[in-house]
């Protein structure tokens, strides 16, 4: 990524134009080998030639004072994704970019660094200048549940980061494999797990997330053996459960809610206060009599810490511009989003609020940060 340059001053110049006593290196050339010696059409060619030679270099004098404000104007920027294409945060940060460009005036791309729970692409947004070109789609995952179970996960949020602007809240759920023979309801999976012996497999989107605590707790609260499987992504974990090979998931919403209403999978019950909009069939698992459950994860948007203000102001902006129009707020509600614009200082309040709760779940678990 290039620095920022500093603001191109321009002269203003007086309201009598005056020609400069010297001319540019580059006319002077022109000037010498234009001026016409020869009567006739050679003359006439040579003089075409020659103001066509004499535009492309006022062109160039012309683009050598271009502003350096323009050209960041031009500068891609991008949305770092910590998980694969096909996933839900993925979908979420392409909807986003092909609105954010109209108003950033800028290309917008999003590029995946997948692995290790959206490690990578954190790592790389600390390494990214802090010019305002690069920010990274996060959800809880990444910015606050690594720091509880990793001791190195080369990023502090609190020194690294700083807090953009948020999209809106989601809600984690557990899903079962229609095609591994799971379509009664929650109480009727319990049964199964029980039948085969009080053993069972979950499918996880990352090690030691949110997901992977949230089958520890149901373990712990039914007595069953039920053991996190962690997946590269959401993405693959999907693939798994549609073709059988797990019998049952937990993520978000926005990774389930296109096959929950195909009949490809069946999600049995949902984390928070109440019932989500996308799917009011499906019970919390407060609702079931599973407590703990109901704080909700977050989307949002963080920058290389020392972004300048203006900078991270004029992405929440965007943002905040983009969230305000029907067509996207229909697309990201039918993703299991509930869209509502934060501030960074908000963004950055619930982020350290839900870090808090989910550490107490985290220690009951008796998990030992790697």
């Amino acid at each position: 990524m290039h620095p920022q340059r500093p603001p191109h001053r321009i002269s203003h110049p007086s309201t009598t134009a005056t020609a400069p006593a010297t001319m540019p290196a580059i006319a002077t050339p022109l000037a010498t080998a234009c001026t016409p010696n020869q009567p006739g059409s050679r003359s006439v060619r040579r003089f075409t030639l020659c103001s066509l030679l004499a535009l492309s270099a006022f062109a160039a004098l012309a683009g050598l004072g271009a502003p350096g404000a323009a050209q960041a104007q031009q500068q891609t920027a991008r949305i770092l994704v910590g998980f694969p294409a096909g996933g839900g945060t993925d979908a979420i940060a392409r909807l986003l970019a092909e609105r954010l460009k109209d108003e950033l005036g800028q290309a917008v791309i999003v590029e995946n660094k997948p692995g290790a729970g959206g490690q990578l692409a954190a790592q790389a947004l600390k390494a990214a200048a802090p010019d305002g070109l690069t920010v990274m789609l996060s959800h809880d995952h990444t910015v606050s549940i690594i720091p509880l179970t990793i001791k190195n996960p080369g990023f502090e949020p609190a020194k690294d980061f700083v807090a953009v602007a948020g999209l809106g809240t989601f809600v984690n759920a557990l899903a079962l494999s229609t095609r591994a023979g799971n379509a009664g309801g929650f109480q009727d999976y319990l049964g199964s797990v029980r039948a085969a012996g009080g053993k069972g497999a979950v499918g996880v989107p990352a090690p030691a997330s949110l997901p992977e605590f949230s089958v520890k707790a149901l373990a712990e609260r039914y007595k069953l053996d039920l053991v996190p499987v962690p997946y590269r992504g959401s993405a693959p974990m999907i693939g798994d459960l549609l073709g059988g090979q797990i019998t049952a998931g937990t993520g978000s919403i926005p990774d389930f809610i296109e096959h929950h209403k195909a009949g490809r999978l069946k999600v049995v019950a949902v984390m928070g206060t109440q019932r989500d909009k996308t799917m009011p069939e499906v019970p919390t698992f407060a609702e079931l009599g599973v407590k703990g459950f109901e704080e909700v994860p977050y989307y949002g948007l963080f920058a290389p810490a020392g972004t300048p203000r203006a900078a991270l102001d004029k992405w929440s902006q965007a943002l905040a511009k983009v969230l305000s129009r029907a067509d996207l707020q229909d697309k990201l509600s039918a993703m299991g989003i509930t869209v509502g614009h934060m501030s960074g200082e908000q963004l950055a309040q619930r982020e350290r609020s839900y870090a808090q709760a989910w550490s107490q779940v985290i220690k009951a678990s008796g998990f030992v940060p790697q």
